[in-house]
């Protein structure tokens, strides 16, 4: 049975629109982080003082939103029901996670059937679950050309996982003070025209501590 807009959107628990952002994206919630809750009790790490635990994120209306979101990757349509609704959109580019981070090889295969489905579209991915991104790959999974996945590094100031990243054939972000190269901290904290972060030719991108 083919799926309509409607359909699709309520199937997938709906997409989020980050302020930042210049496109659509899908989160879940950041208390189902595994390697990022670890990180919030350690003092200087990139989770420690985490945005999703505060503001827009705590409101009951987007927490519910969020759980439904997490419930919907375990619908066997999650793939065709995503892939039709990217296709549907006026857009070029899509971030998974603003919130939330990767939980299984499942949902990253996932992502990267979606990617497949959805050629005329650049994913970006940022995740700190290096074992799971590992796994997928270890495996004999070869990553989708426009799907761009960086691996997060966990400590504020210290370089991201430079070795491992190019291991696995991926890139990798870092949060810095100082000597950082996205732009979004002089331009409103709005990405505008720049796509750095979808961008497989920008290995490390750096983002300003906030």
């Amino acid at each position: 049975m083919n799926l309509t807009y409607k359909q699709a959107w309520e199937l997938v628990g709906g997409l989020s629109t980050p302020s930042k952002m210049p496109c659509y994206g899908w989160s879940i919630s950041a208390r189902r982080c595994k390697v990022g809750n670890k990180l919030r009790e350690i003092e200087n790490s990139v989770c420690n003082k985490c945005y999703a635990f505060r503001g827009n994120y705590n409101f009951p209306y987007v927490v519910n939103a969020m759980e439904k979101r997490w419930e919907a990757l375990f619908n066997p349509r999650f793939v065709e029901a995503m892939s039709f609704l990217i296709n549907c959109l006026d857009s070029n580019h899509f971030r998974w996670f603003d919130s939330g981070d990767l939980d299984s090889v499942e949902t990253l295969e996932k992502f990267a059937l979606i990617a497949i489905s959805c050629p005329d579209v650049k994913f970006w991915l940022p995740t700190k679950e290096y074992g799971i991104v590992s796994k997928w790959i270890k495996a004999g999974n070869v990553v989708p050309s426009n799907l761009n996945i960086r691996l997060s590094g966990y400590m504020i100031d210290e370089n991201g996982p430079i070795a491992l990243s190019l291991a696995l054939g991926v890139t990798l972000s870092e949060v810095r003070t100082a000597e950082f190269n996205c732009p979004s901290s002089s331009q409103g904290n709005k990405c505008l025209d720049c796509r750095k972060c979808w961008n497989k030719n920008e290995f490390t991108v750096a983002y300003k501590k906030h």
